[in-house]
């Protein structure tokens, strides 16, 4: 067999298994069984959120060959869903505008569209990143959307929809992707260590999914470098498997020190010590503390980013404890309770000048020879006038 990376080999073949955007799937699923299929779909919305996964099931479920009346979803087992699975669907055409965005890749569509799909019902065209589609070819593109043939439908993507012609959004279904919430991520990150035989912590596939951006692609690219890091599976039944290191790979579960340690994630502690000299105006140690760190190998970028979070944490939990989530904060709760000792301590404005300050220094650190200068800067800014 073939070896895949996590997000192809469990990439959704059917409507059923995609996960969130029930919206748009609701309403594709209505449209294939009832015969109300749209020349022309655009999908927005960030990456990772399932605007390819759902465009290629579409053209799937239109152009099966054994799918039965006022059904949606494709069968998965005739050719032409096969062909479609495998990548070589004659009819089904993929077309980058990032790298193809001139008039003349729209020309030769203009031109290809004209015949008949080779042996569909359709010829379904799907432009991923068409926002960055030249002026002459978006106005090209527009025109074969005002008459198109029949036998022809197309699929726009687009990461970035304000940067798309207003009249090419006005010719087109709209559909608005969003991002995943955390226990939908988590939810398909346990169905893949599940199908792995793979153990791992739930606490550490949730810090998975913060890392990930709510996008799920980015979070089973993370889960497959955890997953390679912790060695081969291991069958509990099999005697032997020490061969491959098996037994002691898989004795205990994958836990959120090993995802911190592989993803470079700054400890929650850490962090709460640094808070700590913050918080007691402690100017000389708070620096000493932040050079100590660096010195045994974290990334100042890390570090940074890490404290933003927790510090915005502390504000959310200044302002109303009650929106704290243990699953959306990432905090356990001994860490959320070191947290609320902190900020009783802090004034709401006093913890979103430190929020300022720390991503005034983020921004300054792209550019800055020591990297940490722009952290010690901002701690002696925040404490100077207190």
């Amino acid at each position: 067999m073939e070896n895949l990376v996590l997000y192809r080999k469990y990439r959704p073949k059917r409507f059923s298994e995609i996960v969130g955007q029930e919206h748009i799937v609701q309403t594709l699923t209505n449209a294939v069984s009832m015969g109300l299929v749209s020349h022309a779909y655009l999908f927005s919305g960030p990456r990772g959120s399932g605007k390819t996964t759902i465009a290629r099931i579409l053209a799937k479920a239109i152009n099966c060959e054994d799918r039965k009346s006022k059904q949606s979803e494709p069968c998965n087992k005739c050719s032409s869903c096969i062909e479609t699975n495998q990548g070589r669907a004659i009819d089904l055409i993929e077309i980058d505008a990032a790298s193809n965005r001139g008039i003349d890749e729209i020309r030769s569509l203009r031109d290809s569209i004209r015949f008949a799909p080779t042996r569909l019902k359709y010829k379904v065209f799907v432009i991923d990143e068409c926002h960055q589609l030249t002026k002459e070819a978006a106005n090209a593109l527009l025109k074969i959307l005002e008459e198109p043939p029949s036998h022809a439908i197309f699929i726009l993507a687009t990461t970035e929809i304000h940067k798309m012609i207003a009249t090419i959004i006005s010719r087109c279904q709209r559909f608005d992707f969003r991002k995943l919430s955390l226990s939908e991520i988590v939810g398909k990150l346990e169905m893949i260590s599940a199908t792995e035989k793979k153990k791992i912590e739930k606490s550490a596939l949730e810090l998975i999914a913060l890392n990930s951006g709510g996008a799920m692609r980015d979070a089973e690219s993370l889960l497959n470098e955890i997953l390679i890091f912790s060695g081969p599976a291991c069958n509990a039944s099999q005697a032997k498997c020490s061969d491959a290191g098996g037994d002691k790979a898989n004795s205990k579960p994958i836990q959120v020190e090993d995802v911190k340690q592989l993803l470079g994630i700054v400890d929650t502690n850490l962090i709460g010590k640094f808070v700590d000299c913050i918080v007691q105006k402690k100017t000389g140690e708070a620096i000493n503390f932040l050079n100590q760190t660096i010195e045994k190998g974290y990334d100042p970028t890390e570090f940074i980013k890490s404290l933003i979070n927790y510090l915005r944490q502390g504000l959310i939990l200044k302002i109303n404890p009650d929106l704290q989530n243990p699953m959306n904060t990432g905090l356990t709760k001994e860490e959320i309770e070191k947290l609320q000792t902190q900020v009783a301590n802090l004034s709401e404005t006093e913890i979103s000048k430190l929020l300022n300050l720390f991503m005034d220094a983020e921004n300054k650190m792209k550019y800055a020879s020591i990297p940490q200068l722009p952290i010690e800067l901002a701690i002696v800014e925040a404490l100077s006038n207190n």
